[in-house]
């Protein structure tokens, strides 16, 4: 069988970079990539975050958990009632958030139970 093309001629397997010492080209590779993915310092220093929705600072743990599973209550009820009025692949989905959203609520209402009963043990 004939090929229709040569072999390509040999070459020597030199990289451009072949001089370079190599811990040199991955340092350069780190620095570039830093710049490009990890913020500075500086930029993180200055940043603020907005305070447009802010919890108050001097609410107790009990009001925060009870708002908290109120939320959930209200997200479970809701995922529910739009997976009632969807097609069957995403009303799955929806279904599984709401299991989450479940899941969560539970958390919560077990912490607040603790809560309640350390508090009624401190009083006692």
């Amino acid at each position: 069988m004939i090929k229709p093309t040569p072999n390509p001629p040999e070459a020597d397997c030199t990289s451009p970079y072949e001089s370079l010492d190599s811990k040199k080209l991955h340092d350069a590779a780190e620095r570039a990539l830093d710049h490009y993915l990890k913020p500075s310092a500086t930029t993180l220093k200055f940043h603020k975050p907005s305070t447009m929705f802010q919890v108050a600072p001097d609410m107790d743990n009990e009001s925060l958990l009870v708002h908290a599973c109120e939320s959930l209550a209200s997200a479970s009820i809701m995922t529910s009632d739009i997976a009632a009025y969807v097609d069957p692949p995403q009303r799955h989905t929806l279904l599984a958030i709401q299991q989450i959203i479940m899941l969560a609520e539970l958390a919560v209402n077990r912490v607040l139970d603790n809560v309640e009963i350390s508090q009624s043990a401190a009083h006692s």
